[in-house]
């Protein structure tokens, strides 16, 4: 067994064996260190939240912030100023601004409004899929996994089709994260190319509004004194963007990789077509794109499990970790797609409280069309041979639990 120090170093280092595989890290803290003081690159004094329990109540405590750029030097310094013109939005913000921000994008995704997206979603994948390799390797993740989200939220916001892979390009620059000069340096050149972007795609929309998210937030930016600010509306428009395909696209490559390597549980989905809800909520559970919930600082002193959390320290929450609790979920670390104690939102791989995911459902149902429609098309599709095991990023912060590369065979019998 790891001593504490032991595990903390490595979920502070995200070396690449905690990036293959960080749970049983986390399995360690959860009964050794539940809130685990950590002493991250940037400097600044950290607690990482491992618990159930214990996430679930930090996720809608007030007295953790999300408002990082009006609160503290240190933000700023770890990310820069050129990202806090992205940023001016409700994920980097707490009541009443983020009451009055989210108010006026819910209405987009309403599960009736997503429900209406369900053809344009099927069409996409569909024609993925016709354009995908079905006897010979390749790498599922830039042929399907990445396009069909960044396609469908491009069509929601607006952004015209020719300006798809720049986006794709663009928000993968801003999510990367490091310390070196030469990337904040590539990150600074993509803030503000993204900034300069959506500002004039703004005015495009002033001029020629079309039906989308993008000409209504719009309008109501021109119209209504409740409504954005001109840089709250920017702003806005990455988030959604931003939040739009990447949580996604890797979801959809983590929930194939699994599917395939418990074949007991894939042939039940298959069998039983009603099945897919529940199993997209066992993946998220499982094994979810969002492994730390976006940074929190503690507006006071708080106490969790027994440990005090000193007025003005960043906290991060373990997602991943809390959804293996086993105190919360039996047996965990299995995958079971007919699992009784994870009905929606048992788990917490969409958040929590006030800053519950806001793409939640069109994240779902992406994820439902995609591995329908994959397995539907494809029913012999295996990993590729001589893969050597899956392949995970290795990131400085553990926000986003997703593959690097999925090399698959479609149709090895073809």
């Amino acid at each position: 067994m790891t001593t504490t120090q032991e595990a903390v170093t490595a979920a502070e280092r995200c070396i690449p064996e905690f990036r293959r595989d960080p749970h049983p890290v986390y399995a360690h803290l959860r009964t050794a260190a539940p809130v685990c003081p950590m002493r991250p690159p940037h400097g600044n004094e950290t607690y990482l939240i491992t618990r159930y329990e214990d996430a679930r109540a930090a996720l809608a405590d007030p007295r953790l912030s999300k408002d990082m750029y009006g609160a503290m030097d240190a933000y700023r310094r770890i990310f820069g100023d050129s990202s806090v013109a992205l940023d001016d939005n409700m994920l980097n913000s707490d009541a009443p601004k983020h009451t009055r921000l989210r108010r006026l994008v819910n209405s987009a995704f309403t599960p009736r409004r997503v429900q209406a997206l369900r053809p344009r979603i099927e069409e996409v994948v569909r024609d993925l899929l016709d354009d995908c390799p079905a006897r010979e390797p390749f790498d599922l993740l830039p042929a399907f996994a990445f396009p069909l989200p960044i396609i469908v939220i491009c069509d929601l916001l607006g952004v015209p089709p020719q300006d798809r892979t720049r986006m794709q390009h663009l928000s993968t620059t801003v999510a990367q994260t490091g310390f070196g000069e030469e990337f904040k340096r590539a990150q600074q050149r993509a803030e503000e190319d993204l900034h300069a972007y959506f500002t004039e795609l703004i005015t495009a929309k002033r001029e020629h509004p079309g039906d989308d998210l993008l000409s209504a937030l719009t309008a109501v930016r021109d119209t209504d004194d409740g409504g954005l600010t001109e840089s709250e509306l920017v702003s806005t428009a990455f988030l959604l963007m931003f939040a739009g395909h990447k949580t996604t696209a890797y979801l959809i490559g983590n929930a194939v990789h699994h599917l395939l390597s418990h074949p007991a549980q894939l042939r039940a989905v298959r069998e039983d077509p009603e099945l897919i809800r529940a199993a997209v909520e066992e993946l998220v559970r499982y094994d979810g794109s969002v492994e730390s919930a976006t940074f929190r600082y503690a507006t006071e002193d708080l106490e969790y499990s027994g440990t005090r959390i000193p007025k003005g320290a960043l906290v991060q929450i373990a997602l991943t970790s809390a959804n293996r609790d086993p105190l919360k979920f039996e047996a965990p670390d299995e995958l079971n797609v007919r699992r009784p104690d994870n009905a929606q939102d048992a788990h917490l791989g969409f958040g929590h409280g006030s800053h519950y995911c806001l793409g939640a459902p069109l994240a779902r149902l992406e994820t439902q069309l995609a591995l329908t429609l994959l397995f539907d098309r494809f029913p012999r599709m295996t990993l590729a041979d001589g893969a050597g095991g899956p392949r995970w990023l290795e990131v400085p912060f553990p926000a986003f639990r997703g593959l690097a590369e999925l090399p698959v065979v479609l149709d090895p019998a073809g």
